[in-house]
C-alpha cells in the first residue's frame, strides 16, 4: 500500500491533478486535452520535418529532427496558441538502388517524394479533421521544400472553401544563417552548403553531446561535408535559431491572414 502511495505521489508531483502539463508537443497530450486546448483557440499547428542523414564525420544523423523540434517548440510557445505534432525523420534523401544523394553514406533513411508528400498530407488531413485550421509545415532540409509547396498548394486549392489552411514556411528555411555569417567575415566557402558552419554552430548550441569535436574535417569528396566545420561557434548557432525562429513566427502571423485573404 505504501508503494502504491509512493508511485501516485511521484506521478503527481510534476503536473497538478486535473491540470495539462506545460507542453505545446501534440504527442505529450491526452486527447481530451488537445481537445480542450482546440476548443480554448489553439487552432495553429505547426509539422515539423527533419531527416535522417549523413552530416559528415562529426555531426549526428538526427541533427535536423533534434534541430527542428527545437525551433518548432520555440515557435509555437511565442505565438502562444499553437501546438507541435511529431516530427517527420524520414524524408526524401536520395535513391536507394543505385544509391544517390546522402544516401551513399550508411546511416541515412530516405523515402521517395511521393511517399512523403501522402505522410505529410495525411497528417494535415488528421489535424485539420481536429479542427486545427492553421496547419504551418516547418521543413529543416532543403530536400523537403519541394515536397511540403506541393502538399500545402493541393491542399489549400481543395479548401479553398474551408476554414482550414496550410502554410509552407519559406522564410524559416534556409533563412539568412550562411548570408549573416559572411557578414561576420567568414568566407563563403567555409560556411559551406552542407554540414559546414550553419548546422554545426546551431547544433553546437543546441546540444554539443551530438557533435565529435575531434572529427571536424574540412569538407572533401568522401566525408560528405561541404564547407569547414572547425570554424563554426556556438554563439553563431545561437544567433542562427534566433532568426530561424522569428522568421517562422512573423510568417505565421502573417499567413494566418493573408492566407484568408484578408
Amino acid at each position: 500500500m505504501r508503494s502504491l502511495v509512493t508511485l501516485v505521489a511521484v506521478c503527481l508531483a510534476g503536473t497538478a491533478f486535473g491540470q495539462a502539463p506545460d507542453t505545446v508537443f501534440l504527442e505529450e497530450l491526452t486527447w481530451t486535452e488537445v481537445r480542450d486546448a482546440v476548443a480554448a483557440g489553439t487552432t495553429t499547428i505547426i509539422i515539423p520535418t527533419g531527416g535522417t542523414e549523413q552530416n559528415g564525420p562529426h555531426m549526428v544523423l538526427g541533427k535536423h529532427n533534434y534541430l527542428v523540434r527545437h525551433k518548432a517548440e520555440e515557435t509555437a510557445r511565442r505565438l502562444g496558441d499553437a501546438l507541435v505534432a511529431p516530427v517527420m525523420a524520414y524524408v526524401p534523401e536520395g535513391n536507394v538502388d543505385p544509391p544517390s544523394g546522402h544516401m551513399r553514406f550508411p546511416g541515412t533513411i530516405t523515402t521517395p517524394p511521393e511517399v512523403f508528400e501522402q505522410v505529410l498530407e495525411h497528417a494535415a488531413r488528421s489535424l485539420a479533421q481536429h479542427g486545427f485550421v492553421d496547419i504551418a509545415l516547418m521543413g529543416d532540409s532543403g530536400g523537403n521544400q519541394r515536397s511540403q509547396a506541393a502538399v500545402a498548394e493541393r491542399l489549400n486549392a481543395e479548401w479553398a472553401d474551408g476554414p482550414a489552411r496550410v502554410h509552407h514556411l519559406t522564410d524559416y528555411y534556409p533563412g539568412r544563417g550562411d548570408e549573416w555569417l559572411v557578414e561576420q567575415g567568414e568566407r563563403a566557402e567555409d560556411v559551406g552548403t552542407h554540414a559546414g558552419m550553419h548546422d554545426t554552430s546551431t547544433l553546437l548550441f543546441l546540444d554539443p553531446s551530438k557533435i565529435r569535436l575531434d572529427r571536424m574535417e574540412p569538407g572533401s569528396a568522401g566525408n560528405g561535408v561541404n564547407g569547414t566545420p572547425s570554424r563554426s561557434r556556438a554563439e553563431y548557432g545561437e544567433q542562427i535559431l534566433e532568426m530561424q525562429i522569428e522568421a517562422a513566427v512573423s510568417q505565421i502571423r502573417r499567413l494566418r491572414t493573408s492566407s484568408r485573404g484578408q
